[in-house]
Order: C-alpha cells, then structure tokens, then sequence
C-alpha cells in the first residue's frame, strides 16, 4: 500500500493511509482558556455525531510559536488568530474553523460535502443587528459589517489568494480587513445555509438548527446559564463526564 505523508509547521511528519487521509475532516476550533470547558463540550458534539475521523485542532496561542499576537482588542483570544488556518494546513486542502462556543447537532460531514473548489472561503454569510449591547465577560457587542462571517468558514485553504495570510499578515491587519475577508473579492466568498452558524438569542430558537453559535455567551458562564437553548449546551457538557467517578 502507497502512504501519504503530510509535513506540518512544527517539523513533525504525519503518515497516513489514502483512505483515511481523503476522508479525514480537519477541523480548527478556538480556544480560549477563560471557557475551556466551552471547548470540550463543542467537541463532545462534534465526536459523538461524526461519520467521518475528525482531525481536531485547538487554536491556542501558547502553541503558535510563530505568531504573537499584537491586537490589544477583541472579545476572546482567537479572534485574529483564525485566520492562520490555511498557514497551519500548510496551504493545503481543505479546512472547518469554528469558534468555540458552539454545539454541533448533526454530522460535521454534512458541512464538509459543501466544499466548492471554485471559492477561497464558504461561510453564513448573516445580516443582522445584534439584540445585546454588552455579551460574555463584559465585552462590548458593536454591529459591523459582515458580523459573524469567520465565525464558522470551510476554508479553501490550498486556494491562492489565501497565501497571503502568513503569520506576519495577520499581525498586521485590523479586524475590519480580516473579517471582511477584504482580501477576497466578493464571488470568491461562497455562502452556506445559516443552519449551520444559527445564532441562538440572536435568531429565534430553532432545535432543527445544525450548529448552535452561542455568540452572546456560553451557557457556561452565569449570566447565560439559562439563555436560549442552554439545555442543547448542558446536555452535551453532561456527556463530556461520562466516566467520571465510575
């Protein structure tokens, strides 16, 4: 049998089958460690539902050992950091972002078989003005164009036009330039259906919605406790500690 061999940013060397490498769902999440348990649960969910192997990769700082990051704004610690997604795949293939903040309520490869080779980046493509002023942690909400695009994007990660985005880019650039995607002209930004970024407080509750964005603030934290569609988040955080005192 003929193994693929893929080299990623730290040096290492991943050898796969062609089976499992075609099939695998690379998929990077935000990290933050002020909601590290938002992370894990969004996992949970994505795990236990996946019919394909998922490659998850946690977007912390601590293990970006050739970004710093220089922005001294924005509301968790990933928020210029994702757009390092195609970098880490090494300008190959195709990647998921996904804050982390979320809860995946079908199979991830649903959105994976949406991929079209013809755009740079596919995202929910919302028009909205937020219903919060203020969300988790004392954060300010401001309204901006394009708010919430790449909080969930398939990224064409071996598409040319996202080369551009190296670490010392990124560093450089202002919110406005990477969440609008500016560098991208607009036919190469292709849309998915807003089931899979639906933005619960914000939308209505809908429980036939694939992928809860709990954008306001994770039902982790006590002042979203109780917020709309928590009993989705709990649920799957309660799964998260089978095992535990067995």
């Amino acid at each position: 049998m003929t193994f693929i061999t893929f080299r990623v940013k730290n040096g290492g060397i991943i050898t796969l089958s062609p089976s499992i490498a075609i099939s695998m769902i690379h998929i990077v999440i935000g990290f933050d460690q002020r909601e590290s348990v938002a992370f894990h649960t969004f996992t949970q969910s994505i795990i236990e539902k996946a019919s394909q192997p998922v490659s998850l990769i946690p977007l912390a700082l601590n293990a970006l050992k050739g970004y710093t990051e220089r922005h001294t704004d924005g509301s968790n610690s990933f928020i210029y950091s994702r757009f390092l997604t195609s970098f880490l795949c090494d300008y190959q293939g195709w990647a998921i972002f996904a804050d982390g903040d979320m809860i995946c309520r079908a199979d991830i490869a649903e959105l994976w078989a949406l991929r079209d080779d013809t755009k740079a980046v596919m995202c929910v493509k919302h028009d909205y003005q937020t219903k919060a002023l203020d969300k988790y942690l004392g954060n300010k909400n401001q309204n901006y164009p394009r708010k919430n695009w790449s909080s969930v994007v398939l990224w064409n990660c071996g598409h040319p036009d996202n080369r551009i985005l190296t670490p010392e880019f990124v560093q450089q650039q202002t919110g406005a330039f990477l969440h609008r995607f500016t560098w991208l002209r607009d036919e190469q930004i292709g849309e998915i259906p807003r089931e899979w970024n639906w933005l619960t407080t914000e939308y209505p509750d809908n429980y036939d919605a694939k992928l809860l964005h709990y954008t306001l603030g994770t039902p982790c934290f006590k002042d979203y406790w109780s917020a709309d569609m928590a009993d989705e988040w709990h649920a799957h955080y309660a799964r998260t500690q089978d095992g535990m005192h067995v």
